[in-house]
Order: C-alpha cells, then structure tokens, then sequence
C-alpha cells in the first residue's frame, strides 16, 4: 500500500515538493553558513519524494550519541531556521494538508504534509528513516529507560 501511495504523491506534486526542498538545499549551500539548513533541506527533500512508510527521528534516538546537531548548536541552529523559514514551511503543509483532507481519499495525503510539517519546524539534528526502524528505535530507548529506572 505504501509503495501505490508513493507513486500518486510522487506524480502529484511529490517530485515538484521534493524538487523544491533540494533548491532550497542548493542555495542554503552558496553561504557557507547556510550549510546546516543546506543539508536539512535535502533530508526533506528526499523525504518529500517518498513519505510514506518514513519518519522523521531525532539522531540522537536512532544511534544513542549526540552529534553537532543533536547538541546546542543544533538547537540554536533549529530556532534560527524556525524563525526565519520553518514556521512559514510548515504553515504551507499544514494548509496543504487541510486541502488534502477535504476528500476522504485525501486523507493519507494530509497526513504526509502533517508530517512534512513537523520537521520543516526543526530539521537539524533528525534523520528520515522507515517507519520500522523507527519503532525499533523507540522500543529500544523505552526498554533502556525502564532498565535505568530499575536501577
């Protein structure tokens, strides 16, 4: 089912939207200090193309060690991007996805913008990976809670 609802939003503006995000990514590039954004933007961009069966993580989550974009300056760096370009990002998915969910068959469409939306807030630091290992990851940092917590 994945693999239908990827090929009709590909062909729907997916592959416009995912083009979209990789220009964005290209002249985040020209400055060098627009490159943190630079990469965030392809990371939604290539989830932009094939959002279904994805989701957006927190790196930290998936590999259990922070890096320079899980730390500070990832957070400095989130809010810079908020203010200047993620607000307004993710109220463009947002009103997307109210278009989308006007039809019933709609609906799984309004979703992936929903989702689009959350990371277009705040990019750096996450990483786009499938819904199962998404899940796996979750589970594993909620049994390392509950072995901590015992302890």
């Amino acid at each position: 089912m994945k693999t239908i609802g990827n090929i009709i939003w590909f062909v729907f503006g997916g592959l416009v939207m995912g083009l979209g995000w990789w220009l964005a990514g290209l002249i985040c590039f020209i400055t060098v200090v627009g490159i943190p954004w630079g990469r965030s933007c392809f990371v939604i961009g290539t989830f932009a193309f094939w959002p279904f069966g994805k989701e957006a993580i927190d790196r930290r989550d998936l590999s259990g060690r922070g890096d320079i974009g899980t730390s500070v300056f990832g957070t400095v760096g989130n809010i810079v991007w908020f203010v200047f370009a993620g607000i307004w990002l993710a109220i463009g998915h947002v009103c997307s996805a109210i278009a989308c969910c006007v039809t019933i068959i709609g609906i799984p469409f309004g979703w992936q913008h929903l989702k689009l939306a959350g990371i277009a807030l705040a990019p750096i630091g996450k990483t786009v990976v499938s819904t199962d290992v998404a899940e796996a990851s979750r589970r594993m940092n909620a049994e390392a809670a509950v072995l901590r917590a015992r302890a």
